[in-house]
């Protein structure tokens, strides 16, 4: 069993920065993919990062490419998402999922509750 725990969520202004890190527990962290979503009120949730299992390769959606930069510690069984010049429409709860190296929400298996990025203009 996965158990994730997102946290480094708050407010900011438009063109701030936020740290969202996810903190993991069980064996096999460091053999999963893992990834952020985000979920605005009112749409579905949507891709936003991924990294594999080692950290070597990542993914990112285009509309934070260059803005957002994911990392993960496999020695800390830990994942950030560092996420520079925030837009308004960065906004949203944003969750910490582990599974396969991919950009759909099916292909991960474990999940955390989420934390909230509000992004004012």
């Amino acid at each position: 069993q996965v158990q994730l725990v997102e946290s480094g969520g708050g407010l900011v202004q438009a063109g701030g920065s936020l740290r969202l890190s996810c903190a993991t527990s069980g064996r096999f962290f460091s053999r999963l993919a893992m990834g952020w979503f985000r979920q605005a009120p009112g749409k579905e949730r949507e891709f936003v990062s991924a990294v594999n299992w080692s950290g070597a390769n990542t993914y990112y959606a285009d509309s934070v490419k260059g803005r957002f930069t994911i990392s993960r510690d496999n020695a800390k069984n830990t994942m950030s998402l560092q996420m520079n010049n925030l837009k308004p429409e960065d906004t949203a709860v944003y969750y910490c999922a582990a599974g396969s190296f991919a950009t759909e929400s099916y292909e991960y298996s474990y999940w955390g509750q989420g934390t909230q990025v509000t992004v004012s203009s």
